[in-house]
């Protein structure tokens, strides 16, 4: 009687120590600076097609090589490649997407040109309406 109860300690003892040992892993991270991106010749492009260059990718613990390809254009867009960004001593990539053409030219330029036009109309209107009351106010006197 005593035995099955020795193996089921057994067992529970060794449920614990291995379910314990999964819990301690160390982990560590090491940086690894991506190679410099390679040369491609892009390809004829036909109208409404553009091309994204390749770009390292990284592959568990190495970089590989992703080649570039034709890409549909995106009307009023551009894209913007794949690219790795350092930050503090570590190296993320940051994924290929389109961006608005509109974000090429700030907008306070464009609405400080458009509301200095509507501006000078909105003062032009002031003052003949204010001179026209002045002219009318003179010749009731």
């Amino acid at each position: 009687m005593k035995h099955p109860s020795l193996v089921r300690n057994l067992m529970l003892t060794a449920v614990l120590v291995t379910s314990t040992c999964t819990f301690a892993q160390i982990s560590f991270s090491i940086v690894v600076a991506p190679p410099a991106p390679l040369y491609e010749a892009a390809p004829y492009l036909p109208p409404g097609y553009v091309w994204a260059p390749g770009y390292w990718a990284w592959n568990y613990d190495h970089h590989i090589w992703v080649r570039g390809r034709t890409m549909l254009q995106r009307a009023g867009y551009r894209w913007q490649p794949d690219h790795w960004e350092q930050r503090d001593g570590a190296y993320s990539r940051q994924v290929g997407r389109w961006e608005s053409e509109r974000m090429d030219q700030p907008e306070h330029r464009k609405i400080a040109g458009n509301s200095q036009g509507n501006h000078n109309q909105s003062l032009k209107y002031k003052n003949k309406n204010k001179n026209a009351r002045q002219g009318k106010n003179n010749s009731d006197h």
